[in-house]
């Protein structure tokens, strides 16, 4: 049974080394991201507007990136960077460049929208080409099985970037709002 779904997963690896991901900005969803389709052997673009932060994704696993304060319009950068093509898969964290993700995604590419941290807006016309853009909350069992077999196989540890005391709690947030860090900001609380 464990031979069947690591086969199954193999076969879902294999697919996704032909295609192209796109994810934004170094946050812990982001880098999480980034590792993950890294792992899959997918060619992952990251963007971000820090040359620091983009380093950062490179060493994770980010094949290209995109400074989008250098490329305010970064979906002509991915679309130059996939000859034209667009990329299969963008994680879509914030909400307010949809209409950029979909632009950079490939006639029947997916946008994955993980979160919604600001307003966008988005012409349904850009989700004719065969276009998908699915609102992702939570995945089943079986989802988070697999997803933790991947973790375990390729040793993924997710990217803290700092940790905070619990009465520190309010410069955590300060620090978080920032936008300045890679990864994870973490609050500890001691039970001591």
């Amino acid at each position: 049974m464990i031979e069947d779904e690591l086969h199954r997963d193999r076969r879902r690896q294999r697919r996704l080394r032909r295609q192209q991901a796109t994810r934004q900005g170094t946050g812990g969803v982001s880098t999480f991201a980034i590792q993950f389709a890294a792992a899959a052997g997918a060619r992952v673009i990251s963007t971000s507007s820090s040359d620091d932060k983009l380093s950062s994704a490179r060493k994770l696993g980010a094949s290209e990136t995109i400074n989008y304060r250098i490329h305010p319009e970064w979906q002509q950068e991915a679309l130059r960077l996939t000859d034209g093509r667009g990329v299969d898969h963008v994680v879509e964290v914030g909400g307010g460049t949809i209409d950029r993700s979909v632009g950079s995604v490939a006639v029947g590419g997916q946008v994955h929208m993980i979160g919604a941290l600001s307003n966008g807006t988005l012409s349904p016309r850009l989700l004719v080409p065969w276009k998908t853009l699915r609102g992702v909350m939570v995945g089943s069992t079986a989802d988070h099985e697999a997803m933790n077999r991947m973790v375990a196989y390729h040793k993924i540890r997710p990217v803290v970037g700092k940790v905070f005391p619990f009465d520190e709690a309010v410069e955590a947030y300060r620090y978080l709002e920032s936008a300045s860090h890679v990864g994870k900001v973490v609050i500890t609380h001691n039970h001591g």
